[in-house]
């Protein structure tokens, strides 16, 4: 085609010579006339040929044009009809007009046409509704990148099966870490004889290997209570789905040799590289030692962390010693500070009370001031007896200040000192916790998410009962310069006999070591009973909210407020602790409102359902078997159903985690 266009350029010049030329020969044939004729002849020849040649160019560019043209309907037609690519043509009630033959060979029937995309291809109706250009939908077995014409009512259909699988490969081989943790081995090992201690290795290190090899994990033990595990995303996501059941076999295992040893795992996932995979993994594990052991913590790659187990109250392992050694630091950071200001959790209770008002004890101990921040709106009947107590007592009245003052007060060199949480959502004032640079944290519950950043002192020891005994156990390593007041003592041991229930849940020895020792300071009994004490008027509003319990599956006890009734959240927990002592109740829900834009819910449990995590899962927290949180901006009804759907995840699902 080119060539012939360079013809016609080089054919219009060759004319203009010839018509030269013979201008030329009509003078020269005056002279010689033969010659001239010879030469006329030849140039009629010439132009004889070179019409011929051109009629022959122009039939040949006409029949390459008409093959041309044959040849690209042709193609379009085969790419049209055979193209690896679905086309679908549907009319405006979604009936299909066309398809092309890769599309219907994805379908048994012999034709689609006339059928509707509800029952051919569903997942694209709503691609068709909402008008969304793009989009990926699974039909059948396949996947299909699927691109919406809607002008035109047309759709593309791209198979991408193979990528999808590729990717999905991808992500099920990625490389996780995890570190197994023998609980308390050096402890239950060190009275043991050799071929006890032996025979207890045996058992858990064949219990491990077997469910390494079952599930095609690398295992190898490092040192006498850890292990390292290699395995991949796939393995990860199976174990998960089975609850880790190797806590349940090795707890139960060592059960029957009267040995209370259980495993706790932490889990480093994610495209990272191997010394970040090691450090997640080792944080998670600090995480679920951190919580009490016996658990898996997994760290995924949202920041979030997904626990497994925690199904047995922790076993007390914190020592007088470290007792002494966090007083002596606590001592030090006090003496370095230029005043102490302590800080509880927002609607404190007894527990959180009675621990900031040792605290402030302990710095007076040390010769320094101390401040406890109170939102005054934000406190329960107890708490107002106690304070209302607390006015006998002019110089410790007036070191209770509310959040605005303490931002005054607060200096550079300020001491912090955050007690019976150690969630920053979830203390008085978060304003003056970012503002202080020196922080504490003292807390009992389990570790979990939002943990405050960066603290010079961290107590936290999920096997004490409350955050009272461990102050009370602070206060014993301090300078005896300064005594314990009658009030003071007896706050203290409010806070314990409210978080024990009155010495009946998680009390251990300590605990009664810690109310000896704060009966010794002048602790009044009576006084305690006083400030629990509870009025007709709450007793009543208690009952109307127990007269909605109703089952929601086996043992599992829910009760819920009305809209319109604001309760505090003692009440709430009372009725919770209430419906747990009922006949077949062996976990207790109750959701009530708690002001204008939050709702709270209480939980316990006699041990059996954790509900611990079913709170964490709601943004709350707290032990196996006491736990709570606040949801925001939803309704009673919604937050019942929020409750629910986690029920059904953690406990109806499987294994309570």
């Amino acid at each position: 085609m080119l060539s012939y266009y360079k013809r016609r350029v080089i054919r219009f010049p060759l004319y203009g010579l010839m018509i030269v030329s013979a201008a030329l020969l009509s003078v020269l044939a005056f002279r010689y006339f033969w010659f001239s004729v010879i030469c006329c002849a030849l140039m009629i020849v010439l132009f004889g040929l070179i019409f011929y040649l051109e009629r022959q160019m122009h039939q040949d560019v006409e029949n390459y044009i008409s093959t041309l043209s044959y040849r690209l309907k042709h193609v379009g037609e085969e790419a049209l009809m055979e193209l690896p690519i679905g086309i679908l043509l549907f009319n405006d009630d979604l009936y299909i007009e066309w398809t092309n033959h890769y599309f219907a060979s994805w379908f048994e029937e012999e034709t689609i046409i006339g059928r509707s995309l509800y029952d051919i291809a569903e997942p694209v109706v709503p691609i068709v509704k909402q008008e969304v250009s793009e989009e990926i939908v699974s039909l059948g077995e396949r996947q299909f990148t699927v691109i919406l014409k809607p002008k035109d009512r047309l759709l593309y259909f791209f198979d991408i099966t193979e990528q999808q699988q590729i990717v999905k490969k991808y992500e099920e081989e990625k490389t996780v870490l995890a570190i197994i943790y023998l609980d308390n081995y050096d402890d239950i090992t060190q009275g043991m004889d050799d071929p006890t201690r032996s025979k207890l290795n045996s058992l858990v290190t064949s219990s491990l290997n077997k469910w390494a090899k079952e599930y095609g994990i690398f295992m190898k033990r490092i040192n006498s209570d850890r292990f390292i595990t290699v395995f991949n995303d796939k393995i990860l996501k199976t174990l998960a789905k089975d609850k880790f059941s190797i806590l349940d076999e090795v707890r139960e295992m060592t059960g029957k040799q009267n040995v209370p040893l259980t495993l706790s795992i932490g889990v480093g996932e994610g495209d990272l590289p191997l010394p970040d995979l090691g450090d997640i993994a080792q944080s998670s594990l600090d995480l679920a030692l951190g919580r009490g052991g016996d658990q898996v913590a997994i760290k995924q790659t949202n920041g979030k962390v997904k626990f497994y187990g925690g199904k047995t109250n922790p076993m007390e392992k914190r020592t007088r010693v470290r007792a002494r050694v966090i007083s002596h630091a606590l001592k030090e950071l006090i003496l370095e500070s230029d005043k102490v200001i302590v800080m509880g959790h927002k609607y404190p209770d007894m527990d959180a009370i009675g621990a900031a008002m040792g605290i402030r004890k302990v710095a007076e101990m040390n010769k320094r001031e101390g401040f406890i921040v109170l939102n005054f709106n934000e406190i329960d009947n107890s708490v107002k007896r106690l304070l209302s107590e607390t006015k006998k007592e002019d110089d410790l009245y007036r070191r209770i200040i509310t959040p605005e003052e303490a931002l005054d007060l607060a200096s550079d060199n300020t001491l912090l000192v955050v007690v019976d949480t150690h969630k920053s959502s979830l203390v008085i004032d978060e304003k003056l916790l970012n503002k202080m640079e020196k922080v504490v944290v003292i807390d009992h519950h389990r570790r979990g998410e939002n943990f405050i950043k960066n603290p010079l002192l961290v107590y936290m020891e999920p096997y004490a009962s409350s955050t009272c005994e461990l102050v009370t156990e602070l206060l014993e390593y301090q300078p005896k310069n300064e005594k314990l007041s009658m009030l003071e003592a007896t706050a203290l041991l409010s806070g314990i006999i409210v978080d024990t229930k009155s010495f009946t849940l998680r009390t251990g020895s300590r605990t009664f070591d810690a109310a000896s020792y704060l009966r010794a300071q002048g602790a009044d009994t009576v006084l305690v009973q006083k400030f629990l004490k509870e009025n007709i008027e709450t007793f009543i509003k208690r009952s109307k909210i127990i007269e909605t319990v109703y089952f929601y599956g086996e043992g599992i006890a829910i009760a819920t407020g009305s809209d319109d009734v604001i309760h505090d959240q003692v009440l709430i927990a009372q009725a919770a602790d209430t419906i747990l002592t009922m006949d077949r109740v062996s976990a207790s829900f109750v959701i009530g409102k708690r002001d204008e834009n939050t709702i709270g819910i209480s939980a316990r449990s006699l041990g059996d359902v954790n509900v611990q995590v079913i709170m964490e899962d709601l943004g709350g927290g707290g032990h196996l078997t006491n736990a709570a949180t606040q949801i925001s901006d939803v309704s009673i009804e919604e937050a019942e159903k929020m409750l629910k759907e986690v029920i059904d995840t953690i406990i109806q699902g499987g294994q309570s985690s």
